[in-house]
């Protein structure tokens, strides 16, 4: 039996992912949740206040719309911008480490909208497959 080489990526798993301090665990357990990377994409093209931001993602409630703005301030990727108006009026932009990230989702997004429909494909096949067992 061949007994192969630890990879560079066998040792960061055997050596991060039972770290609580592990980046990769850390940073992702904040934006990989269901709203972080859509607040980020919509704050691409700049500014926009806290309902123009609600109605661009579409189906965010504003109670979880604020606690993921409230995240994303609290890790320096949005910034929060309050004017001293009645009602007070709030800006939501991202910041430059914001923009890194929405730079380098952009892989991600552009793979996810190439494979989209075989994904969709591959769930019908799957869903198919497990009726059918039943």
């Amino acid at each position: 039996m061949e007994v192969l080489e630890p990879t560079a990526t066998d040792h960061f798993f055997a050596a991060r992912t039972h770290d609580p301090n592990c980046p990769m665990r850390d940073v992702l357990d904040r934006v990989g949740d269901q709203w972080s990377l859509l607040v980020i994409a919509g704050l691409e093209e700049g500014t926009l206040r806290f309902g123009q931001l609600q109605r661009r993602i579409g189906d965010i409630s504003p109670r979880v719309l604020t606690h993921t703005l409230r995240h994303l301030e609290q890790d320096g990727l949005v910034a929060r911008k309050v004017f001293p108006t009645s009602p007070p009026r709030v800006d939501y932009s991202l910041t430059d480490l914001g923009r890194s990230l929405h730079a380098t989702m952009q892989g991600l997004v552009h793979w996810a909208t190439t494979n989209h429909q075989q994904i969709r494909e591959a769930r019908q096949r799957y869903a198919d497959a497990t009726a059918e067992a039943i």
